[in-house]
């Protein structure tokens, strides 16, 4: 009978260590902001077909520019503003024209909310923002969904070309139209 060894014969196994998981590249790391861009198109184009194009045509131009990327900036505005530049490269092709808002005010007053007004607001169906937003002048609601995305003015700033004070602007106005729009609605 033969004894059988457990002892390895032959030259130690070597240990291999993992290679480190490669980053993710720039078109793995935009297709993360796929629904945002989509959420928005929506909104601007009002149809899922014109928004899947405007979303298809933004992911197109971002990466034949990707040699343009800076990499370390901020990768989702850069991706909303070619997003809103082909927006307004569509309506310039099909001759449309956006109505761009009157932004020169004397003051701003402070937004302030009474707890009835805020408790109305709870109440307010889905489709009348909805229908209140898609009123709004197409800046006043890039403003608006870019504020709701969690962007700061600066960055909204950025996104838009146009300086922070611009974007508040635009952001108080159409706050107020919404306003008005949403207490139209409930007064019907």
């Amino acid at each position: 009978m033969g004894v059988f060894s457990l002892r390895r014969r032959g030259p130690p196994l070597a240990v291999v260590e993992d290679e480190p998981a490669q980053a993710p590249s720039l078109a793995e790391r935009a297709l993360s902001h796929l629904d945002a861009l989509y959420g928005l198109a929506w909104h601007l184009c009002g149809n899922t077909s014109d928004a899947e194009d405007l979303v298809q045509d933004t992911y197109a131009r971002a990466l034949a520019g990707a040699s343009r990327f800076e990499e370390g900036s901020n990768l989702r505005a850069w991706l909303f503003r070619i997003l809103r530049n082909c927006f307004i490269d569509r309506a310039r092709r099909r001759n449309v024209v956006l109505e761009i808002p009157d932004d020169t005010i004397d003051t701003l007053t402070p937004e302030t909310w009474d707890a009835a007004a805020l408790e109305q607001l709870r109440y307010v169906m889905a489709d009348e923002v909805a229908r209140a937003i898609a009123s709004l002048p197409i800046e006043q609601r890039f403003v608006v969904y870019l504020d709701v995305e969690g962007f700061s003015e600066a960055e909204i700033a950025d996104i838009l070309r146009c300086p922070s004070g611009t974007v508040k602007s635009r952001l108080f106005r159409a706050k107020a139209r919404l306003r008005a729009a949403l207490k139209g609605s409930h007064e019907r």
